[in-house]
């Protein structure tokens, strides 16, 4: 409602900058989460990775362990394994990081915690494993394959799943007003 002077009485404009702060809160809310999980996926699989070059024998020695109990030739794929897993960490964090792919990394932080899940799960149920500490974390945190590493991950998705879809680059396009390519 204006009065005389054509302004909206204070009534109406409290109840507009009301609504218009709730929305700004909620936008920035968002903006803030994203960001969070942008950056705290990016800084866990950089720390995953660091930790198991830190152990890296050892870590090696875990991957051999697992592709043994999958009946794969572990003396011939531990260290492309590890080196590849270690690696493909490393890349998820960098495309985190970077605006114009976010995205992406977060579909590859999702399909590696996903993959994880699914051997860890595999690992201990269908092939009758042994308790592994897995070496995700190298030495700082203790892991072992299982219920737990799986529920973690998969606790992990969340964040993925808010950056694929709420995630917006700053990029901005250039549009031109140029008459001749109007028409």
């Amino acid at each position: 409602m204006t009065t005389d002077e054509g302004t909206i009485d204070s009534t109406n404009r409290s109840l507009l900058g009301t609504s218009s702060a709730r929305g700004n809160r909620a936008h920035a809310a968002i903006r803030w989460l994203v960001q969070i999980s942008r950056f705290g996926l990016a800084a866990l699989f950089l720390f995953t990775a660091g930790a198991k070059l830190m152990i890296l024998r050892e870590f090696a020695g875990n991957v051999a362990e697992l592709l043994s109990a999958s009946g794969i030739n572990y003396s011939r794929w531990m260290w492309p394994a590890t080196i590849a897993l270690i690696v493909i960490e490393i890349i998820t964090a960098i495309m985190l990081l970077m605006p114009r792919t976010v995205r992406l990394g977060a579909v590859l932080a999702g399909l590696l915690l996903l993959g994880f899940s699914i051997f860890a799960l595999y690992y201990v149920y269908v092939l009758q494993g042994e308790p592994l500490e897995c070496g995700c974390f190298g030495k700082i945190i203790g892991s072992q394959l299982g219920v737990k590493t799986a529920l973690r991950n998969l606790a992990l998705l969340i964040p993925v799943f808010i950056l694929i879809l709420k995630y917006r680059s700053n990029r901005t396009t250039a549009v031109s007003t140029s008459p001749s390519e109007v028409n």
